[in-house]
């Protein structure tokens, strides 16, 4: 993947989003990664997941950012969810951040965590909060100066069925 990757928000999520961002959905399942699907990981339930999504983005209620390559291919995606319960309306949770296999250890998952940062609090939030079941995306996080708060063993499953710990860490964006 060379040259630079371009992040977007996406305000509208039509059909050419949707192959994308299911493209890096079932590459990432199909890799491994507990993002709340289990194997075998169908282009439907992808489909499914992304046009879910796609009407929180037109509620308001989230922001869905791509990563594309320089062929404008999605090769990444990461999501800000702002709505919360009324006692916590300074706060968003970071939520499936995903990258490509092919396009890893390229920066790309940095960007995406800047651009999420940045849209979190443009939208009035000053806390993130977020899990994952990734070493790869714990040193990640760490790197960006995310705290870690703990792990919970057996938490969720690998698509294989595996159970797996998840890590949580949070971000103040006020620093």
């Amino acid at each position: 993947m060379p040259g630079a990757v371009r992040i977007r928000r996406l305000q509208t999520i039509g059909d050419r989003e949707i192959q994308g961002l299911s493209d890096v959905l079932i590459d990432c399942v199909e890799g491994g990664a507990s993002v709340s699907f289990m194997l075998p990981m169908s282009r439907a339930k992808a489909e499914t997941f992304w046009r879910s999504a796609a009407a929180g983005v037109a509620r308001g209620e989230r922001v869905v950012l791509s990563a594309e390559d320089e062929t404008g291919s999605i090769v990444g995606t990461v999501q800000v969810i702002l709505a919360q319960p009324e006692n916590q309306p300074h706060r968003g949770d970071l939520a499936k951040m995903l990258v490509h296999r092919r396009a890893r250890r390229r920066g790309v998952g940095a960007a995406l965590l800047v651009a999420a940062e940045r849209s979190a609090l443009a939208a009035g939030k000053t806390l993130l909060v977020l899990d994952t079941a990734s070493d790869d995306a714990e040193r990640l996080y760490a790197r960006q100066g995310w705290q870690r708060c703990g792990q919970i063993p057996n938490y969720a499953l690998l698509p294989d069925g595996t159970p797996c710990a998840t890590t949580y860490f949070f971000k103040s964006l006020r620093d």
